[in-house]
């Protein structure tokens, strides 16, 4: 049996916040946002979260595991530090998004789905970005767009994710 996550009072106030945007007998319709403000505290939506938000939503925990594992923005698995998912849709495809994808998977020695031995980054394959005119695309932790990745960007940004992470 899967238990309760004690959450923190900032994402305890954040659900709520998303809660009450939707009429009370409505309140699973911020499954997304709840889940989001969970996995942002924790890292990724393990069991204990989805136990979590649904009994906070008053849902059946299956439904709100069929949202976590639905999305490709929730991790339904530990990640590393860093979430980096590349963009590998046809226009990414077109502008070398295979070219900076085979360099992200040669410079963190990682294929997709896989975290590198230190923790700090997990590379992801993604579905279109709505960027297409930035191809190639990627998403750092759901949140950083970066455009354009050449060699030369994708070098960069990784260092300044190691000197983020080294500093945090």
């Amino acid at each position: 049996m899967t238990t309760t996550l004690q959450l923190s009072d900032k994402t305890l106030a954040d659900i709520a916040r998303n809660v009450a945007k939707y009429p009370p007998e409505h309140k699973q319709s911020a499954v997304m946002a709840c889940l989001i403000a969970a996995q942002t505290e924790v890292g990724w939506v393990s069991p204990e979260v989805i136990t979590t938000i649904a009994q906070i939503l008053e849902m059946p925990t299956i439904a709100v595991d069929e949202v976590a594992t639905f999305y490709n923005m929730y991790d339904t698995k530990p990640i590393g530090k860093y979430k980096l998912v590349i963009c590998t849709n046809l226009p990414c495809q077109l502008t070398h998004g295979e070219t900076a994808a085979t360099y992200l998977k040669e410079t963190l020695g990682i294929g997709y789905n896989e975290t590198t031995p230190c923790g700090t980054f997990t590379l992801k394959e993604g579905e279109c970005m709505g960027a297409c005119g930035d191809s190639p695309v990627m998403l750092v932790n759901n949140k950083r767009m970066c455009s354009f990745m050449s060699k030369e960007k994708i070098d960069a940004l990784l260092n300044e994710l190691r000197a983020e992470g080294k500093a945090a």
